[in-house]
């Protein structure tokens, strides 16, 4: 399989080339001589693209909650009743801007392309030319790292070029790694009761990438945290 365009097909991936675009774009200003507002534009859009990508990723986390508290309050379990602290937005916000950051995007990259001092090498460092190069899945192995947030593991990945990503969990439990979730977007909320109050625990885990609903490449290496009730 091979690329044909650069832009990204996952909104993770096309935040970064937001942000990518934003950041390197300002060195090639006079050159290319784009304008203070060309400039301006890119940020504004790089960032209120990432903060709505970074919030959405938090609500999605708190339904999860809900959805686990929901199930504990109906059949019971391990688990305290307090009611799922809702998220806080991140400050400062950026300003909004008017929709249509992609199709902003792709106008702006065609008409950049079009510049007299415009070359290939500048467009592969702003990473708006297209790769050409064969994908191989057996290379694939995901990259995990894990925040707490209200009291919850949250397993952080990326998507890349695999279609979903399929988690387990080893809960030192003497159950070993189990099945967790297969998940189509990143990140990843363990929503599983967390141990009772006053002890805790190591959960470990581990991760493989999925393409057409099947496993591929390799596991990734394992990550731990410690939970407590």
């Amino acid at each position: 399989m091979t690329t044909s365009s650069y832009m990204p097909n996952d909104d993770a991936d096309k935040a970064d080339l937001l942000d990518h675009l934003a950041a390197t774009l300002p060195k090639y200003a006079a050159l290319l001589g784009l304008s203070d507002a060309d400039i301006a534009t890119r940020q504004a859009d790089a960032a209120s693209f990432r903060y709505t990508l970074h919030t959405l990723n938090d609500m999605q986390s708190y339904a999860q909650h809900w959805t686990a508290y929901k199930n504990l309050l109906r059949d019971g379990g391990n688990g305290g009743a307090e009611w799922p602290v809702p998220p806080s937005l991140d400050q400062p916000m950026p300003p909004a801007v008017d929709p249509g950051v992609i199709p902003r995007l792709s106008a702006f990259v065609a008409h950049l392309k079009t510049l007299k001092n415009y070359t290939i090498a500048i467009g592969q460092d702003l990473w708006i030319v297209a790769a050409s190069h064969a994908f191989d899945p057996t290379t694939l192995k995901p990259s995990l790292s894990i925040q707490i947030r209200a009291g919850h593991p949250v397993i952080l990945w990326t998507k890349g070029k695999a279609s979903a990503i399929e988690i387990w969990v080893d809960r030192n439990d003497g159950n070993g790694f189990v099945f967790l979730i297969i998940n189509t977007e990143p990140n990843t909320t363990d929503t599983t009761p967390l141990p009772a109050p006053g002890t805790s625990a190591v959960w470990n885990y581990k991760a493989i990438y999925r393409l057409h609903d099947e496993q591929v490449g390799q596991w990734s290496d394992v990550v731990s945290v410690t939970v407590g009730g």
